[in-house]
C-alpha cells in the first residue's frame, strides 16, 4: 500500500469519523507503512493511570505504526465534553492553529503516513475565527467524508461536500457507517449519494456486533481512493 495521508470529517459528530479513521491507520500499518494518527483537538478527557484521556484519541494510537507523544497528535486535550471553542472557554485554554500545524510538521517529520481526524463536523468552531474547515484548508490534505447513515444523511452530507469544495480541497472518498441500524431504505440513501457524490464509495459499514478497526477494515476498499 503506498502510504496516504488524509483529513477525516463527518456528516455530524458520533457517527464513526474515529471507527474510520483507526481502519484508515490499521491498514496501513498492516501493510508496512510507518503510519502516525492525530486528533488535534478532543473534548472530553478522563484522568486514569497519571494522565488525561480521550477515548478517541486512545483509539487512533492503538492502531498506529508510528506511536508519538499525545502531546504531539492531540496538542488540545480538553476535559469538557463541549464544542471545542466553548470547552476551551472554559477551561482557559486558547486554541492557537499555528501551533496545531506545527505539531502536524512535527509528526509529518516522523511518519510516512499521517490520518489526522476532524472534530464533530466539518464547520465546528474552534475560536471565534476559525473552524475545522479552516484547519482542513490549511493542512491541505485529501478528504476522507464519513457518511452517518441515519434519517437526514443525504442532505447533510451533499452540504459537507459541498463545503470542502468550496475550500478548494479534494474529496478523496467516502465511507457510509451505519449510525442507525434501525434506518429505513437505507440501500436507497446509499445509491441516492452514489449518484450525487462525485468521490468513489470506500464502503458501506454495518451496525458491527464489536466495533473495532480490523472488523471495519473487512467492509472497506481504500484502494479506490483518489489522488488529487
Amino acid at each position: 500500500m503506498t502510504p496516504w495521508s488524509c483529513f477525516v470529517t463527518g456528516t455530524d459528530t458520533e457517527i464513526g469519523k474515529t471507527l474510520i479513521s483507526s481502519a484508515l491507520i490499521h491498514a496501513q500499518a498492516a501493510a508496512g507503512v510507518r503510519v502516525a494518527g492525530m486528533k488535534p483537538i478532543a473534548a472530553g478527557a478522563q484522568w486514569l493511570d497519571g494522565a488525561w484521556h480521550n477515548e478517541d484519541v486512545d483509539a487512533l494510537a492503538a492502531e498506529v505504526s508510528c506511536p508519538l507523544p499525545t502531546e504531539l497528535t492531540t496538542p488540545y486535550l480538553l476535559q469538557t465534553p463541549a464544542a471545542p471553542h466553548l470547552a476551551a472557554a472554559l477551561e482557559g485554554v486558547t486554541i492557537e492553529p499555528t501551533k496545531i500545524l506545527a505539531s502536524y510538521r512535527g509528526v509529518r517529520a516522523q511518519a510516512q503516513a499521517v490520518v489526522v481526524e476532524g472534530v464533530g463536523g466539518f464547520r465546528v468552531p474552534l475560536t471565534d475565527t476559525f473552524d475545522t474547515a479552516d484547519l482542513a484548508q490549511q493542512l491541505a490534505l485529501p478528504v476522507v467524508l464519513v457518511v452517518g447513515l441515519r434519517l437526514g444523511c443525504i442532505s447533510m452530507a451533499l452540504l459537507t461536500a459541498e463545503a470542502i469544495a468550496a475550500r478548494g480541497l479534494h474529496l478523496a472518498g467516502w465511507v457510509a457507517n451505519t449510525a442507525d441500524p434501525g434506518m429505513t431504505m437505507l440501500e436507497g440513501n446509499v445509491q441516492a449519494l452514489r449518484e450525487r457524490l462525485s468521490a468513489p464509495l470506500l464502503g458501506v459499514v454495518p451496525r458491527l456486533s464489536q466495533a473495532s478497526a480490523a472488523a471495519a477494515v473487512a467492509h472497506l476498499n481504500f484502494d479506490l481512493l483518489t489522488p488529487h
